[in-house]
């Protein structure tokens, strides 16, 4: 009987395994496996990584996800190189099923730490210049767009939030949107609408992102979704905001979710709704989305299950 399971291996995963680790718990980690849910999470396709505290000359994601692997496996964690295929979560036994064993992993609590990918336009030339002027995360990489022009694609509260980052950044921000109309807050579109740098585009989407060839981006093909007209505009980066996918199927429907998907804890902890289960990282948080955030809730999450364990025992 294990102590304590960790689904999921980003900076959440990770820096509770190193927790639960340094209290004895000899924790399990499953880390997951391919592209949805890669080992090391999002950080695996981020190049460089320069706000993680630390770091005063920048790291690379891999290897800052690399580091906190070896902590964790310093402290006795055990990995399992696949995904969790179903799991068991009430009462006092919870079971993981991995396609490695014949029989469920069993252990008294859990802490669900799978994380969310962005979502993409799924335009020519999008995937192949991540990293290389393509982003989901301004807060990320705007800083290496300092005096250049940018495009943020997308209507929501994030996309109006992400255009205002950057506006303090670069020289001018080209909001565009498919439709007439933003589907943010007012006062997020009182605030875009009254900044002198971002230049908004309706009834706009991006067709395709160049120069796949130069290795970076040099501009994006528009269309205009009325009259599907093309254009094509010099570019220095595309920061993509339209929304994020917490990856919380397999949960669903038994652990307490909000509309968007996003697991619910119990606020100012990671608890969810079932006793002796935890959620911590950007599968619990469609707010801040940074790996240092996930990071801090990571260490909540394995101080929480510590406790959960530590009250059964009496």
């Amino acid at each position: 009987m294990n102590k304590v399971i960790i689904i999921g291996s980003g900076p959440a995963g990770l820096t509770a395994a190193i927790y639960a680790g340094r209290a004895d718990m000899a924790p399990v980690m499953i880390e997951g496996l391919g592209s949805d849910h890669q080992p090391g999470g999002q950080l695996m396709i981020t190049t460089e990584v320069e706000n993680y505290p630390g770091f005063p000359e920048g790291i690379t994601g891999p290897k800052l996800m690399e580091q906190f692997r070896q902590q964790a496996e310093r402290f006795g964690t055990k990995f399992f190189t696949e995904d969790a295929l179903k799991v068991e979560l009430h009462g006092p036994v919870k079971r993981v099923w991995v396609e490695s064993q014949p029989e469920p992993l069993e252990a008294r609590s859990i802490i669900i730490a799978t994380g969310a990918v962005a979502r993409w336009l799924e335009v020519p030339g999008e995937k192949d210049l991540q990293n290389h002027g393509v982003s989901a995360c301004a807060t990320c990489d705007g800083t290496f767009f300092r005096n250049q022009e940018v495009i943020v694609v997308g209507g929501g509260d994030t996309a109006l939030e992400e255009a205002l980052y950057l506006a303090n950044l670069a020289s001018t921000v080209h909001l565009v949107h498919r439709r007439d109309a933003f589907r943010a807050s007012k006062i997020m579109q009182d605030r875009v609408f009254r900044h002198p740098k971002i230049k908004i585009h309706w009834n706009k989407a991006v067709a395709e992102v160049r120069d796949v060839s130069k290795k970076k981006v040099t501009s994006v093909v528009l269309q205009d979704t009325v009259s599907h007209e093309l254009r094509e505009m010099p570019i220095d980066a595309v920061f993509v905001a339209i929304g994020h996918t917490p990856a919380s199927q397999l949960f669903l429907g038994t652990v307490d979710a909000h509309e968007n998907g996003y697991l619910r804890v119990i606020h100012g902890t990671t608890r969810t709704n079932i006793p002796g289960v935890f959620a911590c990282g950007d599968v619990a948080d469609h707010v801040y989305r940074q790996a240092v955030t996930a990071a801090g809730s990571g260490c909540m999450a394995a101080i929480d299950a510590e406790r959960y364990i530590s009250a059964l025992d009496g």
